[in-house]
């Protein structure tokens, strides 16, 4: 930067003090250098923004050699509107600024008003900055109330209620129209009629009147054929184009569709703009060209004392030393960026390649860890079940609880990992909020007696009873805040409430509030106990856990676009707090229910194949089955599948994907190469998202993950069953 600054204090020393030829401007009078600026203007609202660039031009060099300031305003306006047609809007914008810059010098508030509402028309069209736009439609309507002039407030009132109902703020924007219209006969004109009729058409539509609506409409085409302003109606048009199609009158939509490029093509004709950019090409030129010009006028009296040729030599030969200089220390630093970057790309690698193992790391050890745990939790259910007399006992009780346990760690490490690789998608599942929170409470059960706790819930009533969104995202916030809530606090209680917000359309924004009245945090404390694997020491006590809760529930609470708070002293509890959006859509619930409504009533005894290797699980999986009258046969791995496939016939298949000789992939995508369209549900400890893609290309129907609750199995093997006998039904 030192540098840089050197080079451009050198460079305009060399302006100051160079010989240069001055080109002499024609000498014309202030009049007629106005009629060729009026000149120019009717050319570009004739569309002919070459002609109207070149003339434009001129009259800048002409009115600048006159030191006009008023007329060189006008000059830079005219220049500005043909860039903001071009659509080359930054352009139009540094003009338009340089016109204002001259009109400030001036007394003229008409110029100004003019200026600044066609900058409003700029940022709030086309650069989408609306507040920015409204500014300066505001200062235009200053300065026309300043002249007293209503036909002007009148026309940026236009502009105002067009920018609104542009981004669909019609309420805003409707007290502009509506004092557009009861000004219309005292200060409205030709100019404006086409866009305040399609105005009137945009709100009345807006509010359901269609057929005012529909008339407006055409009245402002009607009028913009009659007229010939035929941008204004180009937009009638498109806007009367969409009026039309919410009512699915296609074909009228598309013919005024087709209206409306038609009449942009011929106002915007390809070599017309090709002819006006090499004109705007020449103005910059000249824009850069009176700045240098500028410059030497204003130090003229100063090189004129000065020994020309000796300062111009001494000057290049700097320059030039300068120039060197700049071209070392240019090179040295392309070098040693060179050099970062690659040590930044080597580390990238490195970090890619970390990252990457550490999936692998984590998905290896989930899945080893789930598949023995499948055979813990299915091995003590069945004991339990079948021989009653141990429901009471600790030691089971202990087992299946361990079991869960290291089976939430599984998930919670594996969860975190999802979401920092951005793998987690929110679903849309239709629930009740009181059932889920229910089932939550029930799920704890265990938690609160050991530490001879309840939870008590209090739910608004003007909650609807069906939400849809992500209930099971929304069961993991709340189980884990409640269990860490149950964990620290002993002979207490916690509470769930649920409150609503607000409403916006069919969004339902929820309230919810998870307190304790447990030991509580300390402050210092607060600010780290949503990161990963912080557990703070509230007493001098063990707690079990990870700490990995709370970091999850920070993470799932941003993938529903929200933040948790905290409130918590010392013996006094912890309060967490947090708002969740959900939609509520009757008619989209009842089709949810009904998509995945199963029928699980069905006395009919269905014949199940399982693939597995591992002697554990396949007794587990086995029990499962046949619990529910289901016959079912076990083989150890794929090629024993395709050997009694041959043999016998099924009415679904539940395949392990890890097993020796040939994957379960593999084992479906043979299956599926002898034409068997056998249901086959994977049936493995692998994640879901892991699996997918290629159990989708095997031939694989559904997925399910172990360990798993035996009625969400059923469930899948009810619908895909049903599924395929209803195809064979149709195909006879």
């Amino acid at each position: 930067m030192p540098q840089m600054r050197i080079f451009l204090l050198l460079l305009f020393l060399l302006n100051c003090f160079a010989n240069s030829a001055i080109a002499q401007s024609e000498n014309m009078t202030d009049e007629k250098i106005a009629a060729m600026i009026k000149m120019a203007w009717n050319d570009y609202k004739e569309s002919n923004f070459e002609k109207s660039l070149i003339t434009s031009r001129k009259a800048l060099n002409l009115a600048t050699a006159s030191k006009n300031d008023f007329l060189i305003a006008k000059s830079y306006k005219i220049i500005a509107g043909n860039y903001s047609e071009l659509s080359e809007f930054d352009k139009a914008i540094f003009f338009y600024n340089r016109g204002l810059f001259y009109a400030n010098r001036t007394n003229n508030d008409s110029i100004k008003y003019s200026l600044h509402n066609n900058l409003g028309n700029i940022y709030c069209f086309e650069k989408k900055q609306f507040d920015k736009g409204i500014d300066y439609y505001k200062k235009s309507i200053a300065y026309s109330l300043k002249m007293n002039q209503m036909n002007q407030v009148y026309f940026t009132n236009v502009n105002l209620a067009w920018a609104y109902f542009d981004i669909g703020q019609y309420k805003a924007g409707y007290s502009f129209l509506k004092f557009v219209n009861s000004s219309r006969k005292k200060y409205g004109d030709e100019s404006t009629e086409i866009v305040v009729n399609m105005l009137n058409g945009m709100y009345l539509s807006s509010i359901n009147e269609y057929d005012a609506a529909n008339a407006f409409f055409i009245k402002a085409i009607e009028q913009g054929k009659n007229t010939g302003e035929k941008s204004d109606l180009s937009y009638a048009h498109l806007e009367y184009s969409k009026f039309l199609k919410k009512f699915k009158k296609y074909k009228e939509a598309y013919d005024n569709l087709e209206s409306y490029n038609k009449i942009t093509e011929e106002l915007y004709n390809q070599e017309k703009l090709k002819k006006a950019s090499i004109a705007g090409f020449n103005l910059e030129l000249d824009e850069y060209k009176r700045q240098i010009d500028k410059i030497e006028s204003e130090k003229d009296s100063q090189f004129q004392s000065l020994k020309k040729s000796r300062i111009i030599v001494i000057l290049f030969v700097l320059i030039s030393l300068i120039l060197l200089f700049l071209i070392i220390t240019l090179v040295k630093n392309i070098r040693f960026k060179k050099k970062h970057n690659l040590e930044l790309l080597e580390a990238k690698e490195i970090a890619e390649e970390a990252s990457l193992l550490k999936t692998q790391f984590i998905s290896t050890i989930s899945h080893e860890l789930r598949t023995p745990l499948y055979g813990v939790v299915g091995i003590t259910n069945m004991l339990l079940e079948e021989h009653k007399e141990l429901s009471r006992s600790l030691h089971l009780s202990s087992l299946k609880f361990s079991a869960r346990y290291l089976l939430s760690l599984v998930n919670d490490i594996l969860q975190i990992n999802k979401i920092e690789e951005n793998k987690v998608v929110l679903e849309n599942l239709t629930f009740n909020i009181s059932d889920e929170i229910t089932m939550i409470k029930n799920s704890l059960s265990f938690l609160c007696q050991k530490n001879k706790n309840e939870i008590s819930v209090s739910i608004d009533a003007d909650i609807p009873e069906y939400l849809i969104g992500d209930k099971l995202r929304l069961a993991q916030i709340l189980m884990n805040l409640v269990s860490n809530g149950l964990k620290f606090t002993k002979n207490g209680e916690v509470e769930i409430v649920v409150k609503l917000n607000k409403i916006e359309g069919k969004i339902y924004f929820l309230d919810f509030l998870v307190k304790d009245n447990g030991v509580g945090i300390a402050t210092v404390d607060q600010g780290k106990i949503f990161e990963k694997f912080v557990q703070v020491g509230r007493k001098d006590e063990d707690y079990q856990g990870t700490g990995l809760g709370l970091s999850i529930v920070k993470r799932l609470l941003g993938l529903f676009g929200s933040t948790i708070s905290l409130e918590s002293n010392i013996g006094e509890g912890t309060s967490f707090k947090f708002v969740i959006p959900f939609e509520h859509d009757p008619q989209k619930t009842k089709n949810i229910i009904n998509e995945i409504e199963v029928d699980l009533t069905s006395s009919e005894v269905y014949k199940i194949l399982i693939v597995e290797d591992n002697l554990i699980n396949q007794l587990v999986t086995k029990k499962i089955i046949e619990k529910n009258n289901y016959s079912c046969k076990v083989v150890d791995d794929g090629f024993a599948a395709l050997a009694i496939l041959e043999q016998e016939e099924f009415d679904l298949i539940l395949m392990d994907i890890n097993m020796p000789l040939m994957n379960g992939f593999e084992t479906t995508k043979r299956i599926r190469l002898k034409d068997v369209k056998t249901p086959i549900v994977a049936l493995t400890a692998f994640d879901k998202d892991e699996i997918t893609d290629e159990a989708i290309s095997s031939g694989i129907n559904d997925i399910i993950i172990k360990p798993f609750e035996p009625v969400k199995l059923f469930k899948i093997i009810s619908y895909l069953i049903h599924e395929s006998k209803n195809e064979l039904s149709i195909k006879k």
